[in-house]
């Protein structure tokens, strides 16, 4: 892995440009484990797609897959970013909003190629969610997602022709890591050719935002017991809603709303 910059530089960028590339962050044996994982993981979303009426043969992604003990479940418990992802959020506690391997197959077109962000709600100044792009193939001149520099700080979406005009396009080999503002404006590039280009997406954000996903509901108490202290707070199991007034009425070290979480 290549030397990566400070915390106070991630910042700075982040602030002014909304962006951040980590090159070469994960090494070529976990990156075709994450690959391989991720494309099981379609595969088995696409057949709940298709089994309940979402659409007729899948679109090429899957969403909230954690709990089968394989690389993606690894790569959430390596907390790389961890340091970043903190001073992102002014050192508050942060969870895992939502989780979503794309496919990225040839001449498939989903949402993500639509030019959007992943967050409607614009603060000034105050992030509220953090995007990550795991690379698991070579994003290219060619496949590279495209995004807008500077867009997070205006409330108004780009016109199309300003995007067109001034978007870059993120090149970086298989391992590498962006990190970049919800509120970025960006796009997924149309993949031609014969050969799928596989990312994991991440969605962070602040411990108090309500993620797509309940991963403490989902993956349960006895995984949870399992998870080590930062983990446990990433998945979201220091920020539970409770449901009954027993699940209220709790001593403070049993409560499942802890009171650090915002």
């Amino acid at each position: 892995m290549q030397e990566r910059i400070s915390v106070d530089e991630f910042g700075q960028i982040m602030e002014t440009k909304g962006w951040v590339v980590f090159p070469s962050a994960l090494d070529e044996h976990f990156v075709n484990e994450l690959r391989s994982d991720c494309l099981k993981w379609i595969d088995i979303c696409q057949s709940m797609q298709i089994k309940n009426g979402v659409n007729t043969r899948g679109d090429g992604t899957a969403h909230h897959c954690l709990g089968a003990n394989d690389s993606i479940d690894h790569y959430i418990d390596m907390h790389l970013f961890h340091p970043y992802i903190s001073h992102y959020f002014g050192e508050q506690p942060y969870i895992c909003h939502s989780l979503t391997p794309i496919g990225g197959f040839p001449e498939m077109t989903t949402y993500v190629h639509k030019l959007h962000r992943d967050v409607r709600t614009f603060i000034p100044g105050y992030p509220l969610k953090l995007n990550m792009l795991v690379m698991c193939d070579d994003f290219t001149k060619d496949n590279g997602t495209l995004v807008l520099s500077g867009s997070h700080t205006s409330d108004q979406p780009p016109d199309e022709k300003e995007f067109e005009k001034h978007h870059e396009r993120i090149v970086a080999p298989a391992g590498s890591v962006l990190l970049f503002n919800s509120l970025l404006w960006h796009q997924g590039a149309l993949i031609s050719g014969d050969k799928a280009r596989v990312a994991l997406t991440v969605g962070y954000s602040r411990a108090w935002v309500k993620p797509h996903m309940d991963y403490a509901r989902m993956l349960g108490d006895e995984y949870g017991k399992t998870l080590s202290p930062l983990t446990r707070q990433v998945l979201g199991y220091n920020a539970r809603v409770p449901v009954s007034l027993d699940e209220w009425y709790r001593p403070t070290e049993q409560r499942l709303y802890n009171a650090n979480q915002g």
